[in-house]
């Protein structure tokens, strides 16, 4: 086997119970407080982590079993090692299935050439939510507000908003129908909903309005939580 060979499958990730066993070992190494292990701890994380390189190279080791005093030590504190390793699973699986890019806040479109162009250039995987509002109108604004709220909930979405007076259809898009919400992916319109906020109560939330977009099966799946804030949540 060349050398170019053998680097290349060291550099494999191992799937299967056999690679999560090396994965976790790995893992568990890795959020220990190093500074404060034995040193006799430390060698035996080391070689659980990685198994093919303590001196005997063979496939056979790299496979070999668990041993009791392994087994030990993973035991310690596992509940909250594993509540960890799980969520980094859960967050590489989340970012492997998303596609597209990311936006951050809501973006303010100045013009009706501007509408078109997010709707006709954006990523065909993108849904696209357009807020058609005008200042004074009753609900505009706090749908804005609910819409600056969304964006970290769901950053696949292109959040958009304008003006109606700048938008080259004033006289299409009336007081009597605003605010105006208008759902597009891969240029289609989806969802169109004139006076919106007739479908909300008196006073609503973002949450409400995630519900409206939600019972038409508008918006994508949620992002997976900061894993690292609720860990540490957890361990208070």
């Amino acid at each position: 086997m060349s050398d170019k060979l053998m680097d290349m499958e060291e550099t494999v990730t191992h799937t299967g119970p056999k690679g999560v066993i090396n994965d976790w070992r790995k893992f568990k190494l890795e959020s220990m407080d190093q500074d404060n292990l034995p040193s006799a701890k430390k060698e035996l994380l080391r070689q659980m982590s990685s198994p093919n390189k303590t001196g005997d190279d063979s496939r056979g080791n790299l496979n070999r079993k668990i041993s009791v005093q392994e087994y030990e030590l993973l035991k310690e504190d596992d509940e909250g090692c594993l509540k960890k390793y799980r969520r980094r699973c859960m967050q590489e699986m989340h970012e492997k299935l998303s596609f597209g890019p990311k936006f951050e806040g809501v973006h303010d479109l100045d013009s009706g050439e501007a509408f078109l162009e997010v709707i006709e250039k954006e990523h065909h995987s993108t849904v696209v939510v357009v807020h058609i509002y005008k200042i004074g109108v009753k609900g505009c604004e706090e749908l804005n507000n609910c819409l600056d709220c969304l964006v970290s909930e769901y950053p696949t979405v292109k959040f958009c908003r304008i003006n109606a007076v700048t938008s080259g259809a004033a006289e299409r898009f009336r007081d009597e129908v605003l605010p105006t919400l208008l759902v597009y992916k891969a240029g289609e319109l989806l969802g169109n909903f004139l006076a919106c906020t007739q479908h909300l109560s008196e006073e609503f939330f973002a949450t409400d309005v995630e519900a409206f977009l939600n019972s038409y099966g508008l918006l994508p799946e949620k992002e997976v939580p900061d894993m690292e804030g609720e860990e540490e949540n957890e361990v208070e």
